[in-house]
């Protein structure tokens, strides 16, 4: 699902925790997660990543995103059992497992709105801006973005 990719790359950045190299070394997130490539927490052995997880390249960074986004638009998947969802819906869904895990997703109110109606569900969306306690903007314009493509709309119009 490229479209997929693509929208989760326009929020997450390419993580570098050293940019004088060349090859993608882990760094923290804002609320200090480790992360390697596009924020994946996991790397390419599927260990946690850590300060002391080994730097990839560039292509690595593409696979780990598109490893990662596979498991989170199946996470979303079957967590939003038994709604019917639409391709726009379920990359929307995917972004947001991406973002905030598939155990976040499980244990949100999100998941049980999107069993109800697309009103409910894009509310949802829009509550989950905070991280770390913050309110973060580029969640805000991510939440917003997700919710929109949840409805079918451009979410970059």
């Amino acid at each position: 699902m490229s479209e997929g990719i693509d929208f989760i790359k326009r929020f997450e950045g390419l993580h570098d925790g050293d940019r004088r190299t060349p090859l993608l070394e882990p760094m923290r997130d804002p609320i200090g997660i480790w992360t390697l490539g596009w924020g994946s927490i996991y790397d390419i052995n599927g260990c946690r990543v850590s300060a002391a997880t080994p730097a990839i390249s560039p292509d690595e960074a593409e696979w780990l995103l598109m490893r990662d986004f596979d498991i989170a638009m199946e996470k979303a998947i079957l967590l939003s059992q038994p709604a019917e969802l639409v391709n726009a819906q379920i990359v929307a869904l995917g972004s947001f497992v991406y973002n905030v895990g598939a155990a976040a997703y499980r244990a949100s109110t999100l998941r049980c709105k999107v069993r109800e109606n697309d009103t409910t569900a894009v509310m949802e969306f829009r509550r989950w801006i905070f991280a770390g306690g913050r309110r973060l903007p580029g969640l805000v314009r991510r939440r917003a973005a997700e919710a929109a493509l949840y409805l079918g709309k451009d979410p970059f119009g």
